[in-house]
């Protein structure tokens, strides 16, 4: 209904509008006459100039307050690309294959060392090496003469797919000396002794041996293993034998690559044979950790050691730490071991030993401290110790009167305390100079001395190397106290000093030829380092060098 009534209006509002749409026909009609265009003007304007100004600054200093909060933003990012820098190469140094020196001189001698390598420069390689040193000074004083040959093979060959080593050689040595103590026995006796060389001849035969297998490259777990054999066979000419076999096997973690843990295991076994058969051997656990730190590294481990079924347990540990950067570094450590006094090893210090010996274990503790550093380019380094030890050998004739003069190994349980030092400075461009200095106190529990042991050595060496590395010229000074023994009257006494001042000088007339000279105890100290067996005196050598 209320729609029908809006149609309605509208239709009523249309019927009174149409009307007004329509022109009436009877309204009048006039002409309109144009006497002028409109012109519209505008009068004169007054102008108005304005200079707009710049409020004026506000000069008060506001104090804004801004409270930040931390947090920590995870950032996505490929690692950079290190790129080394361009660096001037410098010139190197031409690496030689082989290298020769032979040389004679007085009183009576040969010397002569040789070595050439062979290899692939990729995974295989071989050393082959020989030397020759004699001397003789019979006319002096019969049979005071000895000779050092040896000669030997070294090879390793890495596998660098799979990511170890081999290496293995073989080594012979025939040393030989002579009994001549018996020329200063004659002079106590006033008689005449004289023997044929072979009758005072000493001579020892030695087969060297060892193979070894090792990781050749870094592992993934930072883990690195070694296992190896060592063994020899000595002979001497009065039918002593002695055979060594010594099995080491050993691996060590890294971890951050700094700290590594050490476990070594290793059976060492000696069998000496003379107109009895003695044994030495021995088994060894050495578990140990070091840490290290920006200013300090510790040290902690431990040696579990066996022999003959008695246990044996030493300190391995050592702390170091940084006192003065560069300059000062103080450590302190504790240690021990079994130590072998084997016919071999023996004869290596003692050369005039008898062939009828006691081979002993030496059991020792030792303890020390030190400082080691670098002051203005001189490394130093200077410890004291304090070492326990059973069965330290000693080394006494008999009897002075023996006709031929030949030593025997004795025992002793010792405390040792030692001091010592030593030094290297550069001390201009090319010239070198080093020292050291030990010396020992002894207090022995059965023997009077330590016989046959010095107490107190120096070591001096200077060496000059100038000419574009063509001249290297060099010394050396050796001062060692007279050792302890028995003297005629059986009393306690000591033999002379050691005073050694030695020179020598090489020179490359090209950049494969040279020549040598080396002259050795220029004082012509004949001290007596074995009680009747005075040392050569003044001596020289003259020679050529090669490199290929």
């Amino acid at each position: 209904m209320k729609s029908f009534k809006h149609i309605f209006f509208l239709l009523f509002c249309i019927g009174i509008s149409l009307p007004a749409f329509a022109q009436d026909p009877d309204l009048p009609t006039e002409e309109v006459d144009i006497i002028k265009s409109f012109d519209a003007r505008l009068g004169d304007a007054e102008r108005v100039k304005l200079d707009p100004e710049l409020p004026p600054l506000d000069t008060s200093t506001r104090r804004l307050e801004y409270n930040v909060f931390t947090r920590t933003i995870p950032v996505d990012y490929l690692p950079p690309k290190i790129r080394p820098l361009a660096m001037r190469r410098s010139k190197n140094q031409e690496a030689y294959d082989g290298y020769l020196k032979l040389g004679g001189g007085f009183p009576a001698s040969l010397y002569g060392k040789g070595y050439y390598n062979i290899s692939n420069d990729k995974n295989f390689s071989v050393d082959l090496f020989a030397g020759h040193h004699s001397a003789n000074n019979n006319q002096q004083v019969e049979n005071q003469r000895f000779s050092y040959t040896n000669a030997g093979i070294d090879g390793t060959y890495f596998a660098e797919e799979q990511g170890f080593a081999v290496n293995g050689g073989l080594k012979y040595t025939r040393d030989a000396v002579s009994f001549y103590g018996y020329n200063e026995v004659g002079e106590l006796l006033n008689e005449n002794l004289s023997f044929e060389q072979e009758e005072v001849h000493q001579r020892f035969s030695v087969l060297d041996g060892h193979v070894n297998i090792f990781n050749g490259a870094r592992t993934e777990a930072d883990f690195n293993y070694y296992a190896g054999i060592d063994f020899y066979t000595l002979n001497d000419n009065y039918a002593s034998r002695e055979n060594g076999f010594d099995l080491l096997i050993s691996g060590t973690k890294w971890f951050k690559e700094k700290h590594p843990l050490v476990i070594e295991l290793e059976t060492d076994f000696t069998s000496f044979k003379d107109t009895a058969k003695q044994n030495l051997n021995n088994f060894f656990l050495r578990p140990s950790y070091t840490y290290h730190a920006d200013r300090f590294k510790a040290k902690i481990g431990g040696i579990v050691s066996s022999h003959d079924d008695d246990f044996s347990f030493f300190p391995d540990m050592e702390l170091a730490a940084m006192i003065i950067d560069g300059v000062v570094h103080a450590y302190v450590g504790a240690t021990g071991s079994l130590d072998k006094n084997s016919f071999r090893n023996l004869t290596d210090y003692n050369p005039f030993l008898k062939s009828r010996i006691r081979v002993r274990n030496s059991k020792y503790y030792e303890y020390y401290g030190g400082v080691r550093g670098n002051v203005e380019g001189i490394d130093y380094d200077a410890q004291v110790g304090y070492k326990t030890i059973d069965n330290l050998a000693l080394f006494q004739l008999p009897s002075a009167f023996d006709t031929i003069p030949r030593f025997d190994v004795l025992y002793d349980t010792a405390s040792i305390v030692t001091i010592k030092g030593s030094v290297t400075a550069p001390i201009f461009q090319g010239f070198e100079l080093t020292g050291a200095v030990s010396q020992n106190i002894y207090s022995l529990e059965r023997e009077d001395e330590a016989w046959h042991l010095p107490a107190l050595t120096i070591n001096v060496g200077a060496r000059y190397t100038t000419m574009e590395d063509k001249l290297i010229i060099k010394g050396d000074f050796f001062l060692e106290n007279g050792v302890p023994y028995i003297n005629e009257d059986g009393e306690a006494d000591n033999l002379n000093t050691l005073f050694d001042i030695s020179a020598g000088a090489e020179y490359f007339f090209s950049d494969n030829i040279g020549g040598f000279l080396q002259i050795n105890n220029i004082a012509n100290n004949k001290r007596q380092r074995w009680q009747h067996y005075p040392t050569f005196g003044i001596n020289a050598m003259l020679g050529i060098v090669a490199r290929f």
